[in-house]
């Protein structure tokens, strides 16, 4: 079954070498680097600069439809053979979230529930950034099922940092 890991930005070079990632998802601060680790192709490294916010503030730039439209797109060309690996500084909200909306756009509409509940069960520190998820709704046609499943799950186990995680994704 095809997967994706998630994980905060200090454990990327590990998890890299463990898992052997297909596609990396980079989910930082516009300002912040990240190198792409040996074995993943260059090509197959998606870094979207954003700041892990759901207003516009000044000197912020929140998640907007153009980073999640890349998100998705890129996540289109990944055909699973291989694990996807997604992390955002903490490994909290901003990956949590696009695992979500990358394994809602794999699986049938009505399976949104499904999805939030196994992802608290992998991450009980899961905090989805609700902006994220609420465009990917918007563009995955799934009439606010998305943002009910995240809503549902209530709120994540506070902590400094995420546990690195994998996320199943079913396509049937």
């Amino acid at each position: 079954m095809p997967v994706i890991h998630v994980c905060p930005k200090s454990k990327v070079a590990i998890l890299s070498d463990q898992v052997r990632p297909s596609h990396l998802v980079t989910l930082l601060d516009p300002e912040d680097e990240m190198p792409t680790p040996e074995g993943v192709p260059g090509h197959r490294h998606l870094k979207l600069g954003m700041h892990d916010t759901v207003r516009p503030a000044p000197g912020q730039t929140p998640p907007d439809e153009l980073h999640v439209r890349e998100l998705l797109r890129f996540a289109k060309d990944w055909n699973r053979s291989q694990p996807m690996l997604v992390h955002c500084w903490a490994g909290i909200s901003r990956s949590t979230a696009s695992a979500f909306a990358i394994a809602c756009m794999v699986a049938p509409p009505g399976n949104e529930l499904r999805i939030a509940r196994l992802l608290r069960e992998r991450a009980p520190h899961a905090h989805p950034n609700a902006r994220i998820v609420a465009i990917a709704d918007a563009l995955l046609g799934r009439d606010g099922r998305m943002v009910d499943a995240v809503d549902a799950m209530g709120p994540g186990k506070v902590v400094f940092e995420g546990v690195p995680f994998l996320l199943p994704v079913q396509d049937t």
